[in-house]
């Protein structure tokens, strides 16, 4: 089965912030608007699980956005993934929301 491609279009708004609209190209609906790159991996990771992992990621910009937002983006993207990295290499005994003795964090 052949993978589904996902559009990622950075785009910006009239004030100059940058946002990520994602369109699955298999199906009509509703684009997802992502304005960080936590709100962007979580729509992804659920809109990939919906065809079972098995996705493309085509990206693209508007004319519109400037170097510097693209660069905002990339070192957002790159921090996003040495964090993801920490953590599967150190996991946090207990889990993120338990304490060690297994009660919840507040």
């Amino acid at each position: 089965m052949a993978a589904v491609i996902f559009e990622s279009v950075i785009k910006s708004n009239p004030i100059g912030r940058w946002y990520i609209e994602i369109r699955d190209t298999s199906e009509e609906g509703e684009n997802q608007i992502c304005l960080d790159i936590n709100e962007y991996a979580t729509k992804i990771e659920d809109m990939g699980a919906e065809h079972g992992g098995n996705i493309e990621v085509v990206w693209s910009q508007e004319e519109n956005v400037t170097p510097v937002q693209i660069n905002e983006v990339r070192m957002e993207m790159k921090a996003y993934e040495q964090k993801q990295k920490d953590e599967e290499n150190n996991p946090i005994p207990g889990g993120a929301s338990h304490e060690m003795d297994g009660s919840p964090k507040f």
